[in-house]
Protein backbone atom coordinates (compact mmCIF):
# COMPACT_ATOMS: atom_id res chain seq x y z
CA UNK A 1 0.00 0.00 0.00
CA UNK A 2 1.48 3.33 -1.04
CA UNK A 3 1.66 6.35 1.23
CA UNK A 4 -1.01 8.06 -0.90
CA UNK A 5 -3.39 5.07 -0.50
CA UNK A 6 -2.78 5.04 3.26
CA UNK A 7 -3.58 8.76 3.48
CA UNK A 8 -6.81 8.20 1.52
CA UNK A 9 -7.86 5.44 3.93
CA UNK A 10 -7.03 7.64 6.92
CA UNK A 11 -9.11 10.50 5.48
CA UNK A 12 -12.01 8.13 4.79
CA UNK A 13 -11.87 6.82 8.36
CA UNK A 14 -11.64 10.33 9.80
CA UNK A 15 -14.82 11.21 7.93
CA UNK A 16 -16.62 8.15 9.34
CA UNK A 17 -15.45 8.82 12.91
CA UNK A 18 -16.55 12.44 12.61
CA UNK A 19 -19.92 11.44 11.10
CA UNK A 20 -20.88 8.85 13.73
CA UNK A 21 -20.95 9.17 17.53
CA UNK A 22 -21.08 5.38 17.83
CA UNK A 23 -18.75 2.74 16.49
CA UNK A 24 -17.84 -0.81 17.39
CA UNK A 25 -14.45 -2.45 16.99
CA UNK A 26 -14.75 -6.18 16.32
CA UNK A 27 -12.44 -9.10 15.63
CA UNK A 28 -13.49 -11.00 12.51
CA UNK A 29 -10.26 -12.98 12.12
CA UNK A 30 -11.63 -16.54 12.23
CA UNK A 31 -14.72 -15.86 10.07
CA UNK A 32 -14.88 -17.45 6.63
CA UNK A 33 -15.45 -15.31 3.55
CA UNK A 34 -19.09 -16.42 3.33
CA UNK A 35 -19.61 -15.51 7.00
CA UNK A 36 -18.11 -12.06 6.45
CA UNK A 37 -20.44 -11.57 3.48
CA UNK A 38 -23.43 -12.55 5.68
CA UNK A 39 -22.25 -10.16 8.39
CA UNK A 40 -21.90 -7.33 5.85
CA UNK A 41 -25.41 -8.04 4.54
CA UNK A 42 -26.85 -8.02 8.08
CA UNK A 43 -25.13 -4.69 8.70
CA UNK A 44 -26.36 -3.25 5.41
CA UNK A 45 -29.95 -4.33 6.15
CA UNK A 46 -29.84 -2.45 9.48
CA UNK A 47 -28.13 0.70 8.14
CA UNK A 48 -24.84 -0.10 9.88
CA UNK A 49 -21.67 0.60 7.90
CA UNK A 50 -18.92 -2.02 8.14
CA UNK A 51 -15.34 -1.07 7.27
CA UNK A 52 -12.19 -3.19 7.53
CA UNK A 53 -8.88 -1.37 7.88
CA UNK A 54 -5.40 -1.79 9.25
CA UNK A 55 -5.09 -1.05 12.96
CA UNK A 56 -2.31 1.50 12.47
CA UNK A 57 -4.43 3.46 9.99
CA UNK A 58 -7.42 3.38 12.35
CA UNK A 59 -5.26 4.64 15.19
CA UNK A 60 -3.77 7.44 13.07
CA UNK A 61 -7.26 8.55 12.00
CA UNK A 62 -8.46 8.62 15.62
CA UNK A 63 -5.33 10.40 16.85
CA UNK A 64 -5.64 13.10 14.20
CA UNK A 65 -9.25 13.80 15.23
CA UNK A 66 -8.90 13.83 19.03
CA UNK A 67 -6.16 11.73 20.59
CA UNK A 68 -7.43 12.04 24.17
CA UNK A 69 -11.11 11.37 23.42
CA UNK A 70 -10.41 8.06 21.67
CA UNK A 71 -7.48 6.89 23.84
CA UNK A 72 -9.62 4.20 25.49
CA UNK A 73 -10.01 2.24 22.25
CA UNK A 74 -6.34 2.06 21.25
CA UNK A 75 -5.67 -1.12 23.27
CA UNK A 76 -8.34 -2.95 21.26
CA UNK A 77 -6.64 -2.29 17.93
CA UNK A 78 -5.01 -5.67 17.30
CA UNK A 79 -5.56 -8.69 15.03
CA UNK A 80 -8.09 -8.29 12.20
CA UNK A 81 -10.33 -5.31 12.88
CA UNK A 82 -13.74 -4.54 11.44
CA UNK A 83 -15.42 -1.26 12.36
CA UNK A 84 -19.20 -0.99 12.62
CA UNK A 85 -20.56 2.56 12.36
CA UNK A 86 -24.15 3.35 13.35
CA UNK A 87 -26.43 6.19 14.38
CA UNK A 88 -28.23 3.77 16.70
CA UNK A 89 -25.84 2.74 19.49
CA UNK A 90 -27.63 -0.56 20.13
CA UNK A 91 -27.96 -1.88 16.57
CA UNK A 92 -24.39 -3.22 16.06
CA UNK A 93 -24.61 -5.11 19.37
CA UNK A 94 -27.86 -6.72 18.24
CA UNK A 95 -26.32 -7.64 14.88
CA UNK A 96 -23.30 -9.26 16.55
CA UNK A 97 -25.49 -11.17 19.02
CA UNK A 98 -27.90 -12.47 16.39
CA UNK A 99 -25.02 -13.37 14.05
CA UNK A 100 -23.41 -15.42 16.81
CA UNK A 101 -26.66 -17.23 17.57
CA UNK A 102 -27.27 -18.01 13.90
CA UNK A 103 -23.75 -19.41 13.49
CA UNK A 104 -23.43 -21.07 16.92
CA UNK A 105 -20.15 -19.28 17.51
CA UNK A 106 -18.34 -16.59 19.47
CA UNK A 107 -17.26 -14.52 16.47
CA UNK A 108 -17.27 -11.72 15.63
CA UNK A 109 -15.78 -10.81 18.97
CA UNK A 110 -16.41 -7.36 20.39
CA UNK A 111 -13.09 -5.70 21.17
CA UNK A 112 -14.52 -2.29 22.11
CA UNK A 113 -17.42 0.06 21.50
CA UNK A 114 -17.37 3.85 21.51
CA UNK A 115 -20.84 5.14 22.39
CA UNK A 116 -21.35 8.91 22.69
CA UNK A 117 -17.93 9.43 24.28
CA UNK A 118 -17.94 6.33 26.51
CA UNK A 119 -15.76 3.30 25.84
CA UNK A 120 -17.05 -0.22 26.48
CA UNK A 121 -14.01 -2.51 26.27
CA UNK A 122 -14.16 -6.28 26.01
CA UNK A 123 -16.50 -8.91 24.67
CA UNK A 124 -18.21 -9.19 28.07
CA UNK A 125 -19.79 -5.76 27.43
CA UNK A 126 -21.92 -7.10 24.57
CA UNK A 127 -24.83 -8.03 26.86
CA UNK A 128 -24.81 -4.53 28.35
CA UNK A 129 -24.78 -2.94 24.92
CA UNK A 130 -27.74 -5.03 23.67
CA UNK A 131 -29.76 -3.69 26.60
CA UNK A 132 -29.01 -0.03 25.85
CA UNK A 133 -31.98 2.18 25.22
CA UNK A 134 -31.89 4.64 22.39
CA UNK A 135 -32.34 8.35 22.94
CA UNK A 136 -35.85 8.17 21.44
CA UNK A 137 -36.80 5.26 23.74
CA UNK A 138 -35.69 7.25 26.80
CA UNK A 139 -37.54 10.36 25.65
CA UNK A 140 -40.68 8.28 25.12
CA UNK A 141 -40.42 6.81 28.62
CA UNK A 142 -39.97 10.26 30.18
CA UNK A 143 -42.97 11.63 28.29
CA UNK A 144 -45.02 8.63 29.42
CA UNK A 145 -43.99 9.20 33.02
CA UNK A 146 -44.83 12.89 32.79
CA UNK A 147 -48.22 12.18 31.22
CA UNK A 148 -49.18 9.52 33.74
CA UNK A 149 -50.20 11.87 36.62
CA UNK A 150 -52.19 14.07 34.23
CA UNK A 151 -54.02 11.01 32.87
CA UNK A 152 -54.85 9.88 36.41
CA UNK A 153 -56.31 13.29 37.27
CA UNK A 154 -58.34 13.36 34.04
CA UNK A 155 -59.73 9.88 34.61
CA UNK A 156 -60.64 10.77 38.21
CA UNK A 157 -62.44 13.88 37.00
CA UNK A 158 -64.26 11.88 34.32
CA UNK A 159 -65.22 9.26 36.88
CA UNK A 160 -66.55 12.07 39.09
CA UNK A 161 -68.77 13.31 36.26
CA UNK A 162 -70.10 9.80 35.65
CA UNK A 163 -70.80 9.33 39.34
CA UNK A 164 -72.60 12.69 39.54
CA UNK A 165 -74.65 11.79 36.47
CA UNK A 166 -75.57 8.42 37.98
CA UNK A 167 -76.65 10.03 41.26
CA UNK A 168 -78.72 12.61 39.38
CA UNK A 169 -80.41 9.88 37.30
CA UNK A 170 -81.23 7.87 40.45
CA UNK A 171 -82.58 10.99 42.12
CA UNK A 172 -84.84 11.77 39.16
CA UNK A 173 -86.09 8.19 39.12
CA UNK A 174 -86.96 8.36 42.82
CA UNK A 175 -89.08 11.48 42.27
Amino acid sequence: MTKQEKNEVIELLKGKFAQYNNFYITDTESLSVSQVVKLRRACFDKQVEMKVAKNTLIKKALESLDNERYSGVYDSLNNVTALLFSENAKEPALIISSFRKANNGTKPELKAAFIDGDVFAGDDQLTTLTALKSKNDLIGEIIGLLQSPAKNVMSALNAGNKLAGLIKALEERAN
